[in-house]
């Protein structure tokens, strides 16, 4: 992604420690943060420093291999396990998470000598936040193909570059669109509670040039009504055997009001974001995040003391709602989903 002209990945490795764009600051400040250890990039994600399913993937991949190349001889085996499960234990519901920490984890594991172990863990991790790169290139490219000239598209919570290693999953087909010269608009849902449209997405749009506006979450049902928008795209933190997919809560209610209006609703997201041991969206665990995240803003109290709020991060979007799922290998069917689990 380019922010103020130069290009960025949301995570990345170099000299051994981990480095970051901290997502909490933006738009108002750019930092790029350094983690040091392991108790560091778990701190990283469950604050949601990194955010969105491949960035905390790519993060998590990292903090394993950092510990593993970090760790004596005489505990390397323990250290390894206590960082799996540490990491893991961070967030529930989106899959690259546990896809990326068991790939590095088992890469390791499958080395006899330690001294190589290091290096095969840096290796994995450093594959895997690549692999993450070109295959949301590749969603870019086919879910251009989706998007004629003058469209108008609505994307919900974050799903570009930041939420990813780079390029993006829902706003990929919308980058690569502008980039080939059609004439898009995108609609960007806020997202409450924190605000990751208003804050992330249109702050990605900005640096690009592509033309956007921001709307309240309850505003997508009347500009559909009014015929104002396209089609729909959106990211997923986990996709299931049969099609289902859980992504920032909301994303539920705006494929029912799509399929009311007779507008097209995609998910885009990689393979590694598939969960094909969950048979559906009912397996899935849904993280509840702390209350004050509705009960405040900008730390200002907003509601009354004595009431309490409900968290919900995620909800589930049945596959009967979903036109199609955009990967890096192509566009599938919810039904057809099963396919690419020889490829994953």
């Amino acid at each position: 992604m380019k922010i103020k002209g130069k290009n960025y990945r949301s995570v990345w490795m170099e000299n051994n420690s981990i480095k970051i764009i901290d997502q909490t600051k933006l738009p108002e400040k750019f930092e790029i943060i350094e983690l040091k250890n392991i108790d560091e990039v778990c701190d990283a994600i469950l604050t949601m420093k990194v955010r969105g399913a491949p960035a905390i993937g790519a993060a998590a991949a990292f903090g394993i291999a950092q510990k593993a190349f970090t760790s004596a001889e005489s505990d390397f085996y323990a250290n390894l396990k206590k960082a799996k499960t540490d990491l893991l234990n961070t967030r529930p519901t989106a899959f690259d998470l546990f896809y990326a920490v068991n790939k590095v984890y088992k890469a390791i594991m499958k080395t006899d000598n330690i001294k190589n172990a290091k290096t095969v863990g840096l290796k994995e991790a450093q594959k895997f936040a690549d692999e993450n790169v070109e295959a949301c290139k590749k969603i870019g490219e086919y879910g251009d193909e989706l998007i004629k000239n003058n469209f108008r598209i609505l994307t919900h919570c974050n799903a570009g570059a930041l939420a990813t290693v780079d390029f993006g999953t829902a706003l990929a087909p919308i980058r690569i669109a502008h980039h080939n010269g059609k004439n898009i608009f995108v609609f960007v849902d806020e997202t409450r509670p924190r605000l990751q449209g208003a804050k992330l997405t249109a702050f990605e749009l900005s640096e690009e040039n592509i033309p956007h506006a921001i709307i309240a979450d309850n505003a997508a049902g009347y500009f559909m009504q009014k015929g104002e928008i396209d089609m729909v795209i959106t990211g997923a933190d986990r996709i299931t055997a049969n099609g289902d997919a859980a992504n920032k809560i909301g994303t539920y209610e705006k494929a029912v009001l799509a399929k009311e209006n007779n507008i097209p609703f995609y998910i885009a997201a990689p393979i590694s974001s598939i969960d094909f041991n969950c048979k559906s969206g009912k397996d899935i665990p849904i993280e509840f995040r702390d209350e004050n995240e509705i009960m405040t803003f900008n730390d200002i109290q907003i509601a009354p003391s004595k009431s309490h709020a409900k968290n919900p991060a995620f909800d589930i979007t049945p596959a009967k709602y979903i036109t199609g799922i955009i990967t890096e290998k192509g566009i599938f069917k919810p039904t057809e989903i099963r396919k690419l689990k020889e490829i994953k």
